[in-house]
This record gives structure tokens, sequence and C-alpha cells, in this order.
């Protein structure tokens, strides 16, 4: 399944750079003795992130339907919010990321008593901020799309990040960043979409909306979401063979707002310099 692979692939690519940028300029500065402490908060905030997970569904599971239904749709409205923040996110930071990284670092180091700590929090937040963002994205994927295909696809997307971030750091490769986070952005939003019609499918199935129930096509016989295409269409956008009223204005108002907004403040200067990370 290409969503969640996408989004782990995006979400990997964004930790790997900010890590990235820390760890290379302790070695352009000569403090390279510093980069084992990056590695603690990084594991830390992996530990975290399962944590989380493994918390979120096994409280699930003791559910009744009607509340599990509300619990899925609570779980999708968080990941709608934070797939949409991080797009946009990403698009504003990027420019001053860098420098503003770097100036931490030598404030930090100010203090060489605390500079252990302060550079710990550092890749503890930036790998924490994007596990937790993914925790959320990916049990409200799992929902939609059970069976082992998306936590594959998602593993996978994770492995090609860690790859590519090791790729930028010490082979100096360069990514086209802008057109990668832009393109990449434009994917999730649609993602993003999907997801929010299926917080509305939840909360009907939780009998806590029962209005726009009307049909707008039914797809059952030609494409359903049991078959191959539907599955594949299901967890990339959300879709539906028998979407009702409710979902579709949902999924097209979300899209007429959000689209709009960040491919027209989309701006070449917000690329980020992979050959510098």
């Amino acid at each position: 399944m290409l969503a969640p692979f996408l989004i782990m692939l995006r979400e990997g690519i964004e930790a790997a750079l900010i890590v990235g940028i820390i760890a290379s300029y302790l070695r352009q500065t000569g403090r390279g003795e510093w980069l084992p402490v990056i590695w603690i908060g990084i594991f830390l905030a992996v530990a975290l992130s399962l944590f989380v997970g493994a918390g979120l569904l096994l409280v699930a599971s003791e559910f009744p339907q009607k509340a599990q239904e509300a619990f899925e749709a609570a779980v999708g409205l968080i990941a709608v919010a934070v797939l949409t923040w991080m797009v946009f996110w990403m698009r504003r930071a990027a420019r001053g990321i860098r420098a503003g990284l770097q100036a931490d670092i030598d404030r930090a180091m100010k203090a060489p008593a605390r500079a252990t700590w302060a550079l710990i929090g550092m890749a503890f937040f930036a790998v924490a901020r994007e596990g937790l963002e993914s925790v959320f994205f990916l049990l409200a994927i799992f929902q939609q799309s059970p069976g082992p295909a998306a936590p594959l696809s998602a593993l996978a997307g994770v492995a090609v990040a860690v790859a590519l971030g090791l790729a930028i750091y010490w082979g100096g490769i360069r990514i086209d960043l802008r057109r990668f986070f832009r393109w990449t952005g434009v994917f999730i939003l649609l993602i993003a979409a999907g997801l929010l019609a299926g917080v509305l499918r939840n909360l009907h199935e939780a009998g806590l909306w029962n209005h726009l129930q009307t049909l707008v096509f039914d797809l059952s016989g030609s494409l359903p979401v049991s078959g191959v295409p539907g599955t594949v269409l299901s967890g990339l956008f959300g879709y539906h063979h028998a979407p009702t009223l409710g979902e579709a204005l949902v999924w097209a108002l979300y899209l007429a707002v959000t689209l709009p907004l960040f491919l027209r403040s989309d701006r070449p200067a917000a690329a980020l310099d992979a050959s510098k990370a």
C-alpha cells in the first residue's frame, strides 16, 4: 500500500533531516564526540512512540462496538489534523530550521554541564514529534485497511527514509526537497480528505451522526472495497464504494480549502538544502 509507505517516508525524512542538521553541525564545529548523545534521544523517542501506539491499540480493543467506532472517529480526526498541520508546518519552517537548530546547539554548548541533556532533548523532540504523528495516522489507516500490507508498507517507508537520511549525511546525495515536500504534501492532503470522510462514516456507525445519508453513487457491484483495486483506493484515498452525501461534501470541502492554500503559499525559497544536512 502506497499511503503508509509515503507517510512514513516523509515523516522519516523530516526526522532524518533535523537529526542530520544537528549531527552535521556538531561534526563541522569539531564537536564530534557529542554525536553518540543524539542516539539516546532517538531511541527514547522511538520507544515512546511504540509505547503510545501499543497503549492506544490495547485501549481500543476493550471498547464495545459503538464505542470502538467513536474511538476510531476520534483517532481519524486527530490524524487529519496532524497530517494537515504537518504539511503546512514543514513548508513554513523549512526556511529557518537550519539556522534555528545551529543557534540552539551553540547556546547549549555554552553550558557544557547541560549540553548532554540539551542535545538529547533536541533529538528526542525531533523524532518523537514525527513518531507520535505517525502513530495516529497509522492507527487510522490500519482501521480502514486491516491485514499485513499496511504495516509492512509503513516499515518499508521507514527503512527507505533511514537509508536516504544516511545517504544525505554520509554520501552527500542531493534531493530536490522542495519538489519532494510539495508533491508529497498534495498527496497527503488527498489522504487526509479520505480519512475525514471515513470519520463521518465512523460517527454514523457509532450513532452520533445521522444527517446527509443519501448515497451519491453505489459501485459495490463494479468496484467494491473488498476487491484488490478497491482496497488499494481505500488505503490511498479513503475510497468507499457507496459514499453518502455528507462524506462527499466533507471530502470536497476539505480539499477546496487546503489544496489552494498549500499550493498558493508554496515558495521555492522554502526549500531545504539537503546537501548541507
